[in-house]
């Protein structure tokens, strides 16, 4: 049943048959059933950013910083129609078994498209980036994966968190985030209204922090006027944890906690995360609230279930445990993460080749880590595969694989009774015996994550600096002093500050978490059975040095769109193991040249790239389209404005039309307007940004021409 109005007349029916408290309490994430309706237990709260999880078995994909380096929006539709699969499949057995725990609902509290606006933030591996076009189409092709296109929705998706979320973590309780109306509707609100107006998500999720001073879940700015009066949301909206809560302990907007629940209903809030809700029937007795607010809210939330065929039954009834990790959903996920490793840096040694080895060394404290493989809000998966098990696995008999741990993540040593640093002398002798080092450092979701769900809790999950600790940068530079070529893979899911490796090491990976078998897909693309192909989705920043305060919410100075200072590696940067070029441009069905011209409507504004694969091997490269506007309104450094991946055999020719964005042209002004107020418009074409640097990284220039209306 895709017939909202439909749903919510049933919905409507239902609830006026229930009582007051029986209303109230369908508000709560863990709604109680109705035996007298017929209407079950229901839990709201279920996870999937990279696949079903915290509720056992499923299928692991890389994390989403790490598919969104894929560039890749037919990709991330086909991770959320599996991770829909698995999701109703896992439904389908609980519910049999009368298990409506949390976790087991269809109501996904993903994506996360937040901005990952600065690389200190520690819940930045959940997001899609820094660029709102990037994360805004990536976002809207996971929700309709997850959503589906059926008689029902496969699952709810949720767009989180609404909407000026990026840290700090230590401060989310209590912060508010000051954003100017040009970097509201410029940065921080695009991709939310690509997803409820192009997507049609299902859900909004709120932000813990106040924003311009309201907080988020209590806005009646975000909700009523932006969601609800804008941009026509008619889904439901959804408290972040415990965050209602928030409004009278840390943000003191109020003073009860039926004050605050008042408060998030009125504002548009429909389920709450957390136990404000429990005092909704006290806030009635004491006409901070109506019947009426909390029949609407409850209206939301059932039309939503009806839409899903909770009631009914839906086509997808029948999917069962089969369908959960299968073969082909593991297989995708292989291909997510061969499509995320990005490549920084390569001397000429990789690809690998096995003939050519005797020994290879394997160093790190990610080297044979599980938790590097995963991420945050992760599922379980039935087997892992490891960096070291992976090259294990790759070389067989024929290669001989050293190991060493080298240091502990991030203490001084590995054993207690130890002196520090225990393991360098190993990692010495590894790299002694070995004709290669293989260096896999970075951090794991106990280093970077959530604030509450990290042990490092002295900085709640953020970066305190880009620098890996203290015990893996001795270990580098011992490894880099041992005069073996020394090739880094970096498993974060942020930016680090990588000089010492760029100046000091033959290659430079960064392959993100990988998902479960990540492993595997690294060693394939070390050994050249798979090019690297990965874009970076953020900037990687020489250091902290040229940055903004952490608590500065505006853009200036910050991601490749107001950059001002040269970065180490730029967004949109990758390389491969062969040569592919542009061989020519049309914009609008006419040809572009360098330094030319073209003259069109804006309807008729479209892009055509003709790339060759000039290599003996396959490739896979990543057209991107970036525009600046003669507007003193345009960012400084121009956006991105179109990409599309393309797969080339060796010696093939390909005509790619690359989509491009429907406000490609427009700007935004201080007031928070958008409009065109140029006719000239310099676009350009290639396989990253047109910036110096990455001019420098891949000896390959843009195709720049310029465009007039």
């Amino acid at each position: 049943m895709r017939d909202r109005k439909e749903a919510a007349r049933r919905a409507k029916e239902l609830v006026a048959k229930m009582t007051l408290e029986e209303k109230a309490e369908q508000l709560k994430y863990g709604a109680p059933a109705i035996p007298r309706l017929g209407v079950p237990a229901y839990n709201w709260w279920n996870e999937a950013l990279h696949g079903v999880a915290r509720a056992g078995v499923a299928t692991v994909f890389p994390q989403a910083i790490g598919m969104a380096a894929a560039f890749d929006a037919e990709l991330m539709k086909e991770a959320g129609d599996v991770i829909a699969t698995e999701g109703r499949a896992k439904y389908n057995e609980y519910s049999k078994q009368g298990d409506r725990d949390i976790y087991k609902g269809l109501t996904f509290w993903s994506p996360n498209v937040n901005i990952f606006r600065d690389p200190r933030w520690g819940r930045g591996h959940e997001t899609y980036g820094e660029d709102p076009y990037l994360t805004g189409e990536l976002g809207k092709a996971f929700v309709e994966g997850l959503q589906g296109d059926g008689e029902y929705l496969k699952s709810a998706a949720c767009a989180k968190h609404f909407a000026v979320h990026s840290g700090p973590e230590a401060l989310r309780h209590k912060f508010d985030a000051k954003a100017s109306e040009k970097d509201m509707r410029e940065t921080y609100l695009p991709a939310f209204e690509k997803l409820v107006k192009e997507a049609g998500v299902e859900a909004v999720m709120g932000a813990y922090n106040r924003t311009n001073g309201e907080p988020c879940c209590g806005s009646t700015t975000l909700i009523e006027k932006i969601l609800r009066g804008e941009w026509q949301f008619e889904g439901h909206f959804v408290s972040d944890c415990w965050a209602i809560r928030d409004f009278h302990t840390q943000h003191m907007v109020t003073d009860t906690a039926e004050e605050s629940a008042a408060m998030a209903l009125k504002a548009g809030c429909d389920v709450n995360c957390g136990n404000t809700y429990l005092h909704l029937l006290k806030a009635y007795e004491q006409e901070l609230i109506t019947e009426e607010d909390i029949t609407r809210a409850a209206e939301r939330l059932f039309t939503t279930r009806f839409l899903l065929g909770l009631f009914d039954g839906s086509e997808y009834d029948g999917l069962g445990l089969e369908k959960v990790e299968c073969k082909e959903h593991l297989a995708l996920a292989e291909r997510a993460a061969a499509e995320s490793v990005v490549l920084l840096k390569n001397d000429g040694i990789l690809p690998l080749k096995k003939e050519n080895l005797k020994a290879i060394g394997v160093v790190g404290p990610n080297a044979n880590s599980r938790v590097a493989l995963i991420g945050n809000y992760h599922g379980t998966a039935s087997r892992y595969i490891t960096v070291l098990e992976g090259i294990q696995d790759a070389v067989g008999e024929d290669v001989r694989v050293f190991y060493s741990e080298g240091c502990h993540l991030f203490k001084d040593r590995v054993e207690g009774l130890a002196e520090g640093p225990d393991r360098i002398s190993e990692a010495k002798a590894v790299a002694e015996h070995s004709d290669v080092v293989i260096l896999c450092v970075g951090l794991d979701e106990t280093l970077e994550g959530e604030e509450g769900d990290t042990g490092n809790s002295y900085a709640s999950g953020d970066k305190n600096d880009l620098l890996l600790p203290e015990p893996q940068r001795q270990l580098l530079e011992a490894m880099a002093e041992t005069g073996k070529p020394v090739i880094l893979i970096n498993m974060t899911g942020s930016a680090m500050d990588l000089k010492y490796a760029q100046e000091h090491c033959a290659a430079v990976i960064q392959s993100w978490y990988p998902g479960a078998r990540g492993g595997k897909v690294i060693a394939d693309i070390l050994l050249g059975a798979i090019s690297p192909s990965g874009k970076l989705p953020v900037t990687f920043y020489r250091d902290t040095e040229g940055l903004p305060d952490f608590e500065d919410y505006s853009m200036k100075g910050r991601t490749y769109r107001y950059l001002t200072e040269e970065p180490l590696y730029p967004f949109g940067y990758g390389l491969t193991y062969g040569d592919v070029q542009l061989k020519s441009v049309s914009c609008g069905g006419q040809e572009a040249v360098k330094g030319g011209k073209v003259a069109l409507k804006q309807e008729d504004f479209s892009v055509k790239a003709t790339v060759v694969n000039n290599s003996s091997i396959a490739q896979d490269e990543v057209v991107q389209v970036y525009i600046k506007a003669d507007s003193a309104n345009a960012v400084p450094n121009g956006k991105l404005c179109g990409f599309a991946r393309v797969s080339l055999k060796p010696g093939e020719s390909s005509t790619v039309e690359v989509p491009v964005d429907k406000d490609a042209f427009t700007v935004i002004n201080d007031k928070g307007e958008k409009l065109i107020d140029s006719s000239s418009f310099v676009v350009s074409v290639g396989f990253g940004q047109p910036d110096e640097r990455t001019k420098i990284l891949t000896g390959k220039e843009c195709l720049k021409f310029t465009v007039e209306l």
